[in-house]
């Protein structure tokens, strides 16, 4: 095995024309050619990189949800009061919202905060939706 300190050693007293055909005798030599940030790839492996990428961004869980309430139900006052409870609204605007749907009661909570919410408000007969 190649000492790596002798090798990183020898890297480092390079002059800069030096470093530079370095690179391209690299490159001719691996058949790769240097890539931006300094990493050395050949495009097939830049374009199967990238195609994992895009798949890692999709099967990204989402993290923030919004709740919105699609029909009060027939027990609109008791729904009212758990808007209240679950929001800052005060009762004019509680009121409004339930009365206004669809409307959204919650925006970028978390996963548990929208499943309690929507549980509060179906048992009072609402139909609730988590986006």
């Amino acid at each position: 095995m190649a000492d790596l300190e002798k090798i990183v050693e020898e890297l480092s007293n390079l002059t800069i024309l030096e470093a530079a055909e370095l690179k391209t005798l690299l490159e001719e030599k691996w058949g790769v050619t240097a890539a931006s940030g300094g990493m050395m790839m050949d495009p097939s492996m830049m374009a199967a990189m990238a195609g994992g990428a895009g798949a890692a961004v999709e099967e990204e869980e989402q993290t923030e949800f919004d709740v919105v309430i699609e029909d009060a139900g027939p027990k609109k006052i008791n729904v009212i009061k758990v808007v209240r409870t679950l929001t800052d609204l005060g009762l004019k605007e509680a009121k409004e919202a339930v009365e206004n749907t669809p409307a959204t009661l919650l925006e970028g909570v978390a996963k548990e905060s929208a499943e309690d919410a929507k549980t509060k408000l179906e048992a009072e007969g609402a139909k609730v939706v988590i986006k």
